[in-house]
Parts: structure tokens; C-alpha cells; sequence
């Protein structure tokens, strides 16, 4: 072959290429259009198989979502939801704020006349530390909750927590009292709040804070009707009947809440078991983690030695009973209005001056004197201090993913409940050491500081490098 007859060929080739150009950008368009189907099966492809590496999870709950998806922040459905989540706040942080009311009648009436040897383990806080009790089993039951075990141990703590109120009523010893309210009712109501965080995290992003500061004030409701009413009936129809009666409420509460409560995402098992150590390695969440255990170590010590050191305060003794129910009601301000600048401004920047707020009212605490100056320092002390309570676990809820949302935000609140239980034995312990409060309350105080130095380090690293925008 010539070299000619290899150019005339070559010509005869390109010949068709140059007359049919408009073909080939076709063909090269179709080509594209496979290009990206075949990448979107490869990606398809690529998520099914890490799905089967994982051959620890069954099937049933391979997960079929992610954080991209469009959240119904709002709705028929997810309204039901915030009101059940309400009735449960009240039903378990409402009534363990109460448990200050229920403690000097036992101490003062109901168990005046008891033995010393029938009460070994005495201790005047031991029923107001059980509070802790609310937040520690929050691990095992948000991974439960992950995995798809919700309605069953839902609907067996709700019905637990109500036998235990009415068999309040039939305990004569303090032991009894300590392992119906202290111990089982603690652990039941962590048995149901920690999974109701949970769903407000599948209902809500956009409008998270909102949903949550209504939640928490299921709370404040309660913390400020039920000493008032507790005070009220005792006199009216016996300690008994009080109890039936507030058995009788919770059952109405809670069985609404097992009826409007439901997750809208299919349960997945994430790996990591119980508890995710990984998690730890997010430094965000680590010193968010660390926030929340020390301001724990000193947030409620007002709110619960107010109406010990009221009398010496020159407060009225008749005002003296209702000081904790003022400070609750003063956190239903602070936690709806925190809401709505939440989901503006954003949760911890909301959370942060908050807290600032509420060191400076816990260090002013035990300086001042008279009625007016105590009740306006706790009720604006329950105005600032709702707002961390109502919006804690909104941060939680953004620093992972939605399928493990019940695991995180459980391992937060076991942290957690370890500062709730040692901060008020700190506290007391620094008042009888010293015969004080004003000690106590500057240790308080500077718990509180401390935390907000944590949160400050945490939106650090949820900003990478930054302390400006939104988080």
C-alpha cells in the first residue's frame, strides 16, 4: 500500500466523521446521560456494599435515609408529637421538681414519728439526688431506641412510673418511698425521656429549637402547679388520696403521649455498639459533652437551697413554700422565648450569654436580703436558666447523623446525669463545712462559668477555627 493509498483511505474515513458531526454530539450526549446512570448505580452499588460489610446488622433495618432529606418541621403529625413530648416533660421533670415539696412533708409529717433504725441510710437530699436518675439509663434506652425497641419499653416504664405513684400512697417506711419515687419512678422517667429527645429529632431541624423549648416547658408547667398543688390537696383530702389523684393524672398524660409519639425514620443499627467511643473523637461534642456535666455540677443548686436559706434571708415564711414554683415559672418565659431565637440565631449562641446570666444571679444568691430581692432573683434565675434545659440536647441532635441520633444523645445525658448527681452533695457539703451559703453559691457560680468556657470551645470546632455565625 502506497502512501497515497493509505492517505485516500484515511480520508475515506474521516470523510463520514466531518458530514455527520451533529451525530456524534448525540451520540456523545447519550454517552453522558449512561455515564451518570452508571455512576449513580456505582453509588448505589458502593452504599449496598457497605451495608453488607456490615453483616452484624439484619436487613430489616439497613438504613434508608440520611441527614438530606427534608424534615416535615411542622404538621399535624409532628404538633402531636411536641404535645406529647410535653406531657412527658410533665410527667417526669414536673414532678421530680416537686419532689423538694414532697420531701418536707416526709421529713416534717408523714415520717416524723419514725425510728431512727427503720431509716439506716437517711440522707435530707437523698430524694432531690434521685433526680439524676432521669437522665443515667438515657444510653440504654436512646440505643434501644435506634434500633427499633421503642414502643415496648415506652409503654412499660409509662405504665411502671404510674403503678409506683399510686403505691406511693400505700408506703409507710422510708425506704419504701426511696425505691417507689427515688429509684424505680427515676429510672422510668429516664426510660421515656431520653427517646423523646430523640424524636423531636426526626420531626424537627429547621424549627429544632421551637419544638424542644415547648417540649421542656412541659417541665416548667409542671415544676410550678405541682408543690402548689400538692400543698393543696394534702390539706384537703389526706396524703393518700393526693398520691391517687396525681397517679390518676399521669396516666392521662402519659397515655397520650404513648398515643401521639411515633418516629417518622426506620430504625437503623449503627456500628458501635452500646456506647459509640468514636463519637468522642468529634471534639465539638466532646467539650459540648463536658459543658453539660459541669454546669450540672452547679445549675440547680439555687433553685433547690433557696428554701432552706430563704428563712435567713428574711423571707416570709408563708412565701417560702412557693419560692421553687416561682423559679419554674420564670423558665417558662425563658424557654419558649430562647426558642424562637434559637432557630434565628442559633442554639448555642442563644445558650451562651443565658448562662452567663445565670452564674452572675447564682453568685448574687447568697448576698441578699428580703422577700422582693429573693423572688425576683429566682424567678428571673428560672427565666435564664430554662433556656440551657429547654435547648441542651437541640446541639447534640446536629453533631452526627439522624440514624444514631437515640445512642448520642443518650450517651450526652449519662454524662451528664453523673454532674447532676454529684453537684448537690458538693454543694451541701460545702455548706456544712463552712455553715454558709455564700461558699456554696460561688462554687455554683463558677460551675456554671466553667461550662460556658466548654460550650465557647465546642462551637470552636463546629465552626473550624471560628466563634463567628451561626451554631
Amino acid at each position: 500500500m502506497s502512501v497515497y493509498e493509505f492517505d485516500a483511505d484515511a480520508d475515506r474515513t474521516a470523510a463520514p466523521s466531518i458530514n455527520s458531526e451533529k451525530g456524534d454530539v448525540e451520540v456523545q450526549k447519550a454517552e453522558v446521560e449512561h455515564d451518570q446512570r452508571h455512576d449513580a448505580k456505582h453509588e448505589h452499588t458502593r452504599h449496598d456494599f457497605r451495608s453488607e460489610e456490615r453483616d452484624d446488622i439484619p436487613a430489616a433495618i439497613e438504613p434508608r435515609f440520611d441527614d438530606t432529606e427534608i424534615y416535615p418541621d411542622g404538621g399535624l403529625a409532628a404538633w402531636l408529637v411536641v404535645l406529647g413530648g410535653s406531657f412527658i416533660t410533665f410527667s417526669t421533670f414536673g414532678v421530680v421538681n416537686a419532689w423538694g415539696t414532697f420531701q418536707a412533708y416526709y421529713e416534717d409529717d408523714l415520717l416524723a414519728g419514725t425510728p431512727s433504725s427503720t431509716m439506716p441510710v437517711y440522707d435530707p437530699d437523698l430524694l432531690m439526688e434521685s433526680d439524676s436518675l432521669v437522665f443515667l439509663p438515657a444510653f440504654i434506652f436512646g440505643r434501644l431506641f435506634d434500633i427499633g425497641h421503642f414502643r415496648v419499653p415506652f409503654l412499660t416504664a409509662s405504665t411502671a412510673l404510674v403503678v409506683c405513684t399510686f403505691l406511693i400512697a400505700e408506703c409507710t417506711q422510708y425506704w419504701q418511698f426511696m425505691l417507689c419515687q427515688g429509684i424505680i419512678i427515676g429510672l422510668c422517667s429516664g426510660a421515656i425521656y431520653g427517646p423523646t429527645m430523640a424524636i423531636i429529632g426526626h420531626w424537627f431541624k429547621k424549627r429544632r429549637a421551637l419544638a424542644l423549648s415547648i417540649v421542656a416547658n412541659g417541665s416548667s408547667l409542671g415544676g410550678a402547679l405541682f408543690p402548689i398543688a400538692f400543698g393543696r390537696l394534702i390539706e384537703e383530702v389526706g396524703f393518700k388520696w393526693t398520691m391517687r389523684i396525681l397517679g390518676f393524672l399521669l396516666l392521662f398524660t402519659l397515655g397520650v403521649a404513648n398515643l401521639t409519639l411515633r418516629r417518622r425514620l426506620p430504625p437503623v443499627n449503627a456500628p458501635g455498639g452500646l456506647v459509640d467511643f468514636a463519637q468522642f473523637r468529634n471534639l465539638a461534642f466532646t467539650f459540648y459533652t463536658a459543658a453539660g456535666f459541669v454546669c450540672f455540677l452547679g445549675l440547680y443548686t439555687f433553685l433547690v437551697y433557696a428554701q432552706s436559706s430563704a428563712p435567713g434571708q428574711g423571707v416570709s415564711p408563708e412565701l417560702v413554700p412557693y419560692l421553687v414554683a416561682l423559679g419554674n415559672a420564670g423558665s417558662i418565659v425563658g424557654r419558649l422565648s430562647t426558642g424562637f431565637l434559637a432557630d434565628k440565631f442559633g442554639i448555642m449562641n442563644v445558650m451562651m450569654p443565658s448562662m452567663i446570666i445565670t452564674a452572675v444571679f447564682t453568685y448574687i444568691w447568697p448576698f441578699i436580703h428580703g422577700t422582693g430581692s429573693i423572688v425576683t432573683l429566682i424567678t428571673l434565675y428560672g427565666v435564664s436558666s430554662g433556656a440551657f434545659v429547654a435547648l441542651l440536647a437541640g446541639p447534640i441532635m446536629a453533631m452526627g447523623a439522624t440514624e444514631d441520633v437515640g445512642r448520642r444523645t443518650g450517651m450526652y445525658f449519662t454524662i451528664m446525669a453523673i454532674g447532676a448527681l454529684a453537684g448537690l452533695p458538693i454543694s451541701g457539703a460545702i455548706h456544712d463545712a463552712t455553715g454558709s451559703y455564700k461558699p456554696a453559691g460561688i462554687y455554683a457560680g463558677s460551675a456554671v462559668l466553667a461550662a460556658v468556657a466548654c460550650l465557647v470551645a465546642s462551637k470552636w470546632f463546629v465552626l473550624g477555627g471560628s466563634l463567628r455565625g451561626k451554631v
